[in-house]
């Protein structure tokens, strides 16, 4: 069989904002086999990032319309695309592969795919941390923000829940994978929170399960306790997940701490911790066993936070025994507003990578 259409598929993944980095090896183009049967590959590369019914994609296409929606329904459950039903009417569009393809991949998540996927995460992160707008923004444990440092919408993890009304819960893709690679995790595996502004939205997920809003504060509050990263969409408005971040599992930390990738590159913050050395009795709690970037690092007297490693998160600051530890806001020279929707994302990322996707808008 011809690998024509893959590398085809490569090449549009590649040209959208998050970028698909060819190698050497064509571990990607593997990847994409173990995903698409070929007439998926083709269907996708006639597919938008912005939605369309199927009546749409086939006037658009030229493509018959006579079992097109079904076809894209069924890619929609396989994680190829992104689906929805509003008002009786279903809704499709392509998606990057991260986030994306790859964190809709779980029903086909097995030891060959978390062992390709692990290949490829090098050359793929290589190239995805190199460019800005970050994907993520960190979402500091709510607590730890103090009255004086007022936060604004974005921020704020009660914004983020009230502002929804449907709320769906999945296993960790990155979990998943690290245990079948024979590394698991000693943390929660079903942590990752998506999110949308209409009800029952999720009803017809083929994966995960539906959960109320407080159930949604209950799972956020767990993860904390947990030692968990809060990490969610790097833009002001329509958020659409919230992931639980280990710093064993989680791409986007490995690379700060296995890739060297620098934490401004790899993830927006808004915050720094400060640790108080008169306050600090170096029991380590914060070091050992809360921050998930090692921030933290034994000083003379007292423990310290390396600025360039902070993300933000407050995880260190709840458990400290004697508050020696606390959030302080950005100052405006070094703070970053995140683009306002995703299509800004897309537009400034694509801007960055210096790639024109003006046929996929």
């Amino acid at each position: 069989m011809s690998d024509e259409v893959y590398h085809r598929l490569a090449h549009v993944l590649d040209t959208l904002p998050n970028g698909f980095p060819s190698t050497k090896s064509g571990i990607e183009i593997m990847l994409l086999k173990k995903i698409f049967e070929p007439d998926e590959a083709e269907l996708f590369c006639d597919m938008r990032m912005t939605f369309e019914t199927a009546a749409e994609v086939s006037k658009r296409t030229g493509r018959p319309l006579d079992g097109l929606e079904a076809r894209l329904e069924s890619m929609g459950k396989k994680g190829q695309l992104f689906g929805i039903e509003l008002g009786g009417a279903k809704y499709f569009k392509m998606l990057p592969w991260a986030f994306g393809i790859y964190e809709f991949q779980l029903g086909r998540m097995d030891r060959e795919f978390a062992e390709m996927s692990e290949r490829y995460g090098g050359k793929f992160g290589r190239q995805f941390f190199r460019h800005k707008p970050q994907l993520m923004q960190t979402l500091p444990v709510e607590e730890t923000i103090t009255v004086q440092q007022e936060a604004l919408p974005f921020e704020k993890v009660s914004s983020l829940i009230e502002h929804n009304q449907s709320f769906l819960v999945n296993e960790c893709i990155c979990k998943k994978g690290r245990a079948l690679l024979g590394e698991p995790c000693d943390r929660p595996l079903e942590v990752c929170l998506a999110m949308a502004p209409v009800p029952g939205i999720f009803d017809k997920a083929p994966h995960g399960r539906v959960i109320t809003r407080q159930e949604a504060y209950e799972l956020l509050k767990m993860t904390e306790e947990q030692g968990l990263v809060h990490l969610t969409n790097n833009v002001q408005h329509g958020q659409i997940f919230i992931c639980n971040c280990c710093k064993c599992c989680c791409g986007v930390l490995r690379s700060i701490n296995e890739m060297g990738i620098p934490a401004r590159d790899a993830i927006n913050s808004h915050y720094y911790a400060v640790i108080d050395p008169e306050e600090c009795v170096s029991c380590g709690l914060c070091a050992d066993e809360r921050c998930q970037v090692n921030a933290v690092e034994q000083g003379e007297d007292s423990y310290l936070i390396a600025r360039e490693r902070c993300i933000g998160c407050g995880l260190c600051i709840g458990t400290c025994p004697t508050g020696a530890v606390r959030l302080v806001r950005k100052g405006p020279e070094e703070r970053v507003l995140p683009p306002v929707t995703e299509s800004d994302w897309f537009e400034e990322r694509g801007r960055a990578r210096g790639v024109d996707f003006s046929t996929y808008k």
